[in-house]
């Protein structure tokens, strides 16, 4: 693992923040990435985030890149330094930690996300709750071809400019080069970096 994080950073260069999606890393399994140079991690799910962190809270820095229910937006905050998935106001009202607007730039229904022509009124109305907003997030469809990515962080990063907002997470294991060249400030990486 900690050749293929080395040989990532390399090609992304040192500006990207690598989040390690840990969604199907095993509790059990989390020392390692700390052993490999992982600083920031990248958890889907409440549950697992917790069973994590009560055990290692300390080994690393903790994002939540799963859709955040409202609900538990209260508890994700308590555990983590920043959220990468705001996409609705009832979850605003709960959250307490800097954050990251979501914006579904493909259109796709089973995405969360605000859609972009929304994003205005949502950003006006998120900070007007005390949302600390610091920039974008977007997932753009499974494509075989990076390149096919590319569009969409070209897209957000001009909706981050347009707002004022200075960071970007976009890139997977799939098209993070590309989301690199693009101006991503955070790339979430999972499979590629445990050599899946």
């Amino acid at each position: 693992m900690r050749e293929n994080l080395a040989r990532i950073r390399e090609e992304i260069g040192p500006a990207p923040t690598i989040v390690a999606a840990t969604k199907y890393v095993a509790v059990e399994d989390m020392p390692a990435l700390a052993e490999a140079g992982v600083e920031v991690v990248g958890e889907n799910r409440l549950q697992d985030l917790a069973a994590k962190h009560a055990l290692y809270g300390d080994a690393f820095r903790w994002h939540f890149i799963g859709h955040l229910q409202s609900r538990k937006a209260r508890d994700v905050s308590a555990l983590c330094e920043l959220l990468h998935s705001l996409d609705s106001l009832k979850a605003a009202r709960r959250v307490e930690i800097p954050a990251l607007v979501e914006v579904n730039l493909s259109g796709e229904e089973t995405k969360g996300g605000v859609p972009p022509e929304e994003l205005g009124a949502f950003l006006a109305d998120v900070r007007e709750l005390g949302v600390d907003v610091r920039g974008l997030m977007t997932m753009p469809p499974l494509a075989a071809d990076p390149e096919e990515s590319r569009p969409s962080f070209r897209r957000l990063r001009e909706l981050a400019g347009e707002h004022g907002l200075a960071e970007l997470s976009m890139g997977t294991s799939q098209d993070y080069r590309v989301a690199a060249e693009e101006g991503a400030t955070l790339v979430r990486i999972g499979s590629i970096l445990y050599g899946r």
